[in-house]
């Protein structure tokens, strides 16, 4: 089905859209730009040169896609920003491209951006993830599946943040924050296992109390984080959540966020 395009839109010939998406008036897309099918773009959405967008995407008013880095590194160089299927943008959201010519700022599928939230260069996204109101994402940062960001987070530069983990409103972080975790405060700290994600995602139980333990020789215990690997290793039934676990902890280059 033919895409129904406003003809208050502004949209450069070269853009590729795919069939059935609605584009309202007052949209700009800029030419190295594409468009998968059955989009919805609302009014006064800049998507910008460098964007690749999946299908089944709405973008809400205000919403700048593919901005240019903020990085004072970037000298004009063609990257891109890739977009899944079936995301929601909402109101003012920013995300850039990469800074780097061949490099990628990558968004999954099915996450969901509420008003204000910012993606910045380079940073990748994985799926299912929520983003509140007004949370920052820096640069070159790896958010994981199933992440909730709540309100007004700030993830500096550089951070990870494991998958189905939990961060409360207003925190600031500039460590890794480990899978399946409530994480939050000031400093930001362990909060315990995101247990409600976990069983909504089907975890047993049993799987769930051994993500707990693991985290027990981790935050609570008197040893270093790679004396609590070794520990998990011996100590806790193996799975491959126990195994994400300790893969995320081996792979820190900025440390974790702080014990109780």
């Amino acid at each position: 089905m033919a895409s129904k395009i406003s003809p208050r839109a502004e949209i450069d010939p070269r853009a590729k859209i795919g069939d059935n998406c609605e584009i309202f008036p007052f949209v700009y897309i800029e030419g190295d730009v594409e468009i998968g099918d059955n989009c919805v773009i609302f009014p006064f959405v800049s998507i910008l040169n460098g964007t690749r967008m999946g299908g089944h995407n709405k973008i809400h008013q205000g919403a700048v896609i593919g901005a240019l880095p903020q990085d004072f590194n970037f000298v004009g160089e063609k990257s891109e920003l890739i977009i899944g299927d079936h995301n929601i943008i909402r109101e003012n959201v920013v995300i850039n491209r990469a800074t780097h010519r061949g490099c990628k700022t990558v968004i999954g599928n099915n996450n969901f951006l509420m008003e204000g939230a910012h993606i910045s260069h380079d940073t990748k996204v994985g799926n299912r993830c929520v983003f509140g109101y007004g949370t920052k994402i820096a640069g070159d940062c790896e958010i994981g599946n199933g992440v909730i960001f709540s309100s007004s987070v700030i993830a500096n530069p550089g951070t990870r943040v494991g998958r189905c983990t939990m961060v409360k409103a207003s925190t600031t972080f500039s460590n890794d924050i480990p899978p399946y975790i409530i994480a939050g405060g000031t400093p930001v700290a362990y909060g315990g296992v995101n247990s409600l994600v976990l069983k909504y995602i089907g975890i047993d139980e049993k799987v769930q109390k051994h993500i707990a333990n693991a985290y027990r020789l981790v935050f609570h215990g008197q040893t270093s984080v790679f004396d609590a690997i070794i520990q998990i290793k011996e100590q806790i039934p193996d799975s491959p959540e126990i195994q994400n676990v300790i893969n995320f902890l081996t792979e820190t280059k900025l440390g974790i966020i702080c014990k109780i």
